[in-house]
């Protein structure tokens, strides 16, 4: 009894190093096309390329949710805008150039809201809606997602694939300036000090 469980035992040993037998399957090759920015991930269906900045990264699904994605591009433009225009403005503020006048001369982000008082607070919101209304035809319409028309003929004598060029050039610096102003705001918050001073 005892030989037979050690030979079986040998045999089982044996046959774990012996070549498995490969059975004669044919692979399904996926028909997806994988995605530029995570190579491992899938395409999604409506990020096909054509919009300025769109290297097919959508982990969360939300190109599936979004009928209108010229509506999210030019909220993604105007967004990446409004952080350039601000962490230029925060880092001008803090270095001490301001307009002249007692109230302005906070150079800390968040109190200088506060020290200009509600007349200069008004005029800001005052043409941020002006704004706003004056575009709002332009975020669901057809048109270039972010195009105002504000180009002064510089990109009408380029090709189509440079004025591709430079929207996605405008669309990256923009996502670069929203995590710089995340970045900025964060370290301003726990800091308290002015950007530059802390390096």
């Amino acid at each position: 009894m005892v030989r037979t469980l050690v030979l079986s035992a040998l045999v089982a040993a044996a046959s774990a190093f012996a070549p498995a037998q490969v059975s004669q399957r044919t692979s399904v090759a996926l028909n997806a096309e994988m995605s530029k920015s995570i190579p491992f991930l899938v395409r999604p269906e409506k990020l096909d390329g054509s919009l300025p900045g769109d290297m097919g990264f959508d982990p969360m699904g939300l190109t599936e949710i979004q009928n209108d994605l010229n509506y999210a591009a030019a909220a993604e433009i105007k967004h990446g805008r409004i952080c350039m225009l601000a962490i230029v403005g925060m880092v001008v503020q803090e270095s001490g150039l301001h307009w002249p006048g007692e109230a302005y001369t906070n150079t800390d982000p968040f109190g200088a809201i506060s020290s200009v008082g509600w007349g200069p607070n008004l005029q800001i919101f005052t043409f941020i809606a002006c704004a706003e209304i004056a575009t709002f035809s332009k975020a669901y319409g057809d048109d270039t997602p972010g195009d105002f028309g504000f180009d002064y003929g510089l990109l009408s004598s380029l090709s189509e694939e440079e004025v591709f060029a430079r929207r996605e050039s405008e669309v990256v610096h923009g996502r670069l300036a929203m995590i710089a102003l995340t970045g900025a705001v964060v370290q301003t918050l726990l800091y308290h000090k002015p950007l530059l001073e802390i390096f």
